[in-house]
């Protein structure tokens, strides 16, 4: 088998804004191999400045592996526990591989264009006008969940869309979820919290930053709406220390980015732990190209969570790859008329 490994360089059709700074460019990797005429492809989709990855040595790990895949891919994934976003690039090349065609992973009705994937429609931050008119985009699309990104502009002003958002559509008609991307402070998150509730909002995201669980954990207990933990999975290795995470701040949901927490096999690790300690769940991605988006919507399908997951951001690049993957009507579909169209 051969084994190598390319660098791509994503650009965003407009600057997205998060709390953590506006995005124009998104780097991700790709290993490919090779082995008896047949190709694999998976995406190690590491976000710069979020994943536990993100460290000096990434690209001499990335030739590590290519130079050591003749070990298998049980062996690597384990010794690749401190780069969840490598792991999940071999665990999807290896799959890739071993598929019919090198996009079709998981076979299923999805897959066949039967059926879709229920999605939240993504809106970034920006100025009000632009987060206003995204907001209306979305549910002109058909979206019946919206997510919002918050904490960038002015607290009164992301209150001012949510209001707008209500005062049309009442909770049955549009779900809202925010995600805060641990903008809150400690101190005032909580009174920030009980605003927020006046909108009847699904859940919030990271409301402040991790790796301050005793706090997470107070407002897990005396939060009026459900919050979500997201980057505080970042960085948790092993069995143990997942549940014992999930057992001191006993959120209410938890969401899943494989690339950020060990491709499929961590993730289910995760969806295992939550389902045992009665927590919901979601899947999103981050920010791959539509390589990464296929396999993780793909798996996503087969583990049945009937509630919108976050995989709408395949529209975002202006060089993403061509592929089967549509939005449609807030759905994510699979149309087998269209082709995958791929330069590396």
């Amino acid at each position: 088998m051969k084994a190598t490994y390319k660098k791509y360089i994503l650009d965003f059709k407009r600057p997205s804004g998060t709390s953590r700074g506006v995005l124009t460019q998104k780097e991700t990797w790709f290993i490919i191999l090779e082995k008896d005429g047949k190709t694999g492809i998976g995406e190690c989709g590491i976000l710069r400045s979020l994943s536990i990855d993100d460290r000096p040595d990434y690209e001499d790990k990335l030739k590590w592996v290519c130079h050591s895949i003749h070990l298998g891919e049980q062996a690597l994934w384990e010794a690749l526990i401190e780069f969840p976003s490598i792991q999940f690039g071999l665990e999807m090349a290896f799959q890739s591989l071993k598929s019919e065609t090198p996009y079709l992973l998981f076979p299923s009705p999805f897959t066949k264009g039967e059926d879709p994937i229920t999605i939240n429609g993504l809106v970034w931050m920006g100025e009000e006008q632009y987060m206003k008119e995204q907001i209306e985009q979305k549910i002109q699309q058909g979206f019946s969940c919206i997510k919002l990104k918050i904490g960038a502009i002015d607290f009164q002003q992301e209150l001012d869309l949510l209001r707008f958002i209500r005062s049309n559509f009442s909770a049955d008609e549009i779900e809202i979820r925010v995600d805060a991307n641990g903008a809150f402070s400690t101190t005032d998150a909580l009174y920030k919290l009980n605003q927020l509730n006046e909108y009847q909002i699904h859940s919030i995201e990271q409301p402040i930053t991790k790796n301050q669980t005793d706090s997470m954990s107070e407002l897990c207990k005396n939060t009026p709406l459900p919050i979500a933990l997201d980057e505080e999975l970042i960085g948790v290795f092993g069995l143990e220390n997942k549940e014992a995470l999930l057992l001191k701040i006993q959120p209410q949901y938890i969401i899943l980015k494989p690339s950020l927490v060990g491709g499929f096999r961590g993730t289910k690790e995760w969806i295992d732990l939550a389902e045992k300690l009665n927590i919901g769940w979601w899947i999103t991605s981050a920010l791959e190209s539509n390589i990464g988006l296929n396999a993780i919507a793909q798996w996503t399908y087969l583990q049945n969570n009937p509630m919108p997951q976050g995989l709408g951001t395949g529209a975002l690049y202006t060089n993403n790859f061509d592929s089967p993957l549509e939005v449609k009507n807030g759905q994510l579909t699979y149309n087998t008329d269209l082709q995958w169209k791929v330069n590396l």
